[in-house]
């Protein structure tokens, strides 16, 4: 039989209907791809028992022509959304132990729809970083090498435990998050597709919180198709989320077609840095081309406060952090430090508990809050917030969506910017903008660097304009052509 692992959900999804394999013999062979991953360190715990039990039903409801649109599909799930009666602890020490007595909406909405969850995906401690670093379980190593070295390299972050695991076939697909670009960047390190949708698109309830204002939840799959089955399920309105959109979900899946013909594409001059890779202004440039073939226009366009986002949201990110995560004490779950003073016992338990990253932020965060600072950070920070999404809005009068990079180079070795957290930041430098924004973007892959590893472009859309990204995307993917795979050296 063909290799089970390496066909796409929409493949599975057919193979299912037409009883060529069953969905027990496909979550049998994700299990022992994943088991014998281990150098990877995608999974911080498989959940085998439970996901033979999840393909034996799902099995019995394919037989009685009762499949659900996930039926029987293999799935990991970033360990940052709560799943119940499964440890849950965001890759963070001082949520050991926690076992919630609930599920994430969003998890909740893929086992409603069939999906079968294989296990708990790491990540960033938190969903702070972007190289998957920062994890207590230690990193994430990206299946793709340079060349013939064996460096191990990141997978990008937060959602590295995802990318990395759908980027070696260990899952067909994976829940991730995105607060600043969590989902497309490591998505553009993989070779994988990451969709970031609208805030307030995907429920965040259930989903451990970093910045609540940015946080927001998407899938990583192998291609546009897969991401759009993916998001049709993840998406819904949630009474228990004050910020989740009360409007239909669309069958994103259906709007796939149609191609970029009469579109109208920007291109932000900003985004042209100084010394900019040339790889990727090539890749780049080779999109643009691309959608133009394909009767798109294509035109430059300027969105001059772009160069201000990244400092905001290394503001409000770490200000919202700082509050989110005051509730780990060590009183109510979670790891404690135990000392016979109760302040003692906080200041040792979060000292013991968060990882350096987490410490840094959140000393930023609480600096930024504080009664002297407050107005000349935060305040500011917000009020030049507002004016990018307004000058984002402004744009998208005039264009329907924009190209650009996902990253600013490829994939990196571990130690080779982490000791730098202001070079570590400049990997967001083309993401932020849209979680600040609060609108949609995709990164798809475009190609190789001269060192054999992948690259993204992105595309973006205003909010709630996932269908016509899609439907860009779409088209992108089918005349990129791009399907090459990393050599299999962990197995």
């Amino acid at each position: 039989m063909t290799d089970l692992t390496k066909k796409t959900i929409a493949e599975l999804r057919d193979g299912y209907a037409a009883k060529d394999f069953s969905a027990a013999e496909v979550t049998d062979a994700y299990l022992s791809r994943a088991e014998a991953a281990t150098d990877l360190n995608a999974y911080v715990r498989m959940t085998p028992d439970l996901a033979k039990s999840q393909a034996k039903a799902s099995d019995e409801r394919i037989a009685k022509g009762e499949a659900r649109p996930l039926e029987g599909i293999p799935l990991g799930i970033k360990d940052l959304f709560c799943t119940k009666d499964i440890e849950t602890n965001a890759a963070s020490h001082i949520l050991d132990g926690f076992v919630p007595p609930y599920e994430s909406t969003v998890s909740q909405n893929l086992l409603d729809d069939g999906g079968v969850f294989l296990g708990k995906l790491n990540l960033d401690e938190f969903a702070m970083g972007s190289s998957n670093e920062t994890s207590y379980y230690g990193p994430v190593v990206n299946p793709w090498r340079r060349g013939n070295e064996e460096t191990k390299l990141t997978p990008g972050g937060s959602s590295g435990g995802s990318s990395s695991a759908v980027s070696a076939r260990l899952c067909a697909a994976a829940t991730a998050t995105d607060t600043g670009g969590s989902i497309r960047q490591p998505a553009s390190l993989t070779a994988t597709v990451g969709i970031k949708p609208t805030y307030g698109r995907c429920s965040r309830w259930g989903i451990v919180a970093f910045a609540s204002s940015l946080d927001q939840a998407g899938p990583i799959t192998r291609d546009v198709r897969d991401g759009a089955i993916m998001l049709s399920s993840m998406a819904s309105h949630d009474p228990k989320d004050s910020t989740s959109i009360n409007r239909p979900v669309p069958d994103y899946e259906k709007a796939l077609e149609g191609g970029v013909k009469g579109m109208k594409i920007g291109i932000p001059k900003e985004y042209r840095l100084d010394g900019m890779n040339e790889e990727i202004d090539a890749v780049w440039e080779k999109g643009a081309q691309l959608l133009r073939d394909q009767g798109a226009e294509v035109v430059e366009v300027s969105l001059p406060l772009t160069k201000y986002a990244l400092p905001v949201y290394y503001i409000v990110a770490p200000a919202e952090a700082s509050s989110n995560l005051a509730r780990y004490d060590g009183v109510k779950y979670g790891l404690r430090v135990h000392d016979d003073n109760i302040h003692e016992m906080y200041m040792k338990t979060r000292a013991e508990g968060f990882g350096k990253e987490v410490q840094r932020r959140l000393m930023i965060g609480t600096y930024v809050l504080s009664a002297g600072y407050y107005d000349a950070y935060y305040l500011r920070a917000q009020r030049v917030r507002k004016k990018i999404a307004d000058e984002l809005a402004e744009v998208f009068k005039s264009v329907d969506l924009l190209l650009t990079p996902s990253s600013p180079g490829a994939a990196f070795g571990f130690g080779e910017k982490s000791a730098d957290p202001i070079e570590m930041y400049l990997n967001d430098v083309f993401t932020v903008t849209a979680n600040l924004a609060g609108i949609p973007g995709i990164s798809v892959p475009a190609g190789l660097d001269a060192q054999g590893l992948p690259l993204g472009l992105q595309l973006l859309a205003p909010a709630f304009g996932e269908e016509t990204m899609l439907r860009g995307a779409r088209a992108l993917e089918e005349a990129l052509g791009f399907d090459a795979q990393p050599t299999e050296w962990w197995t």
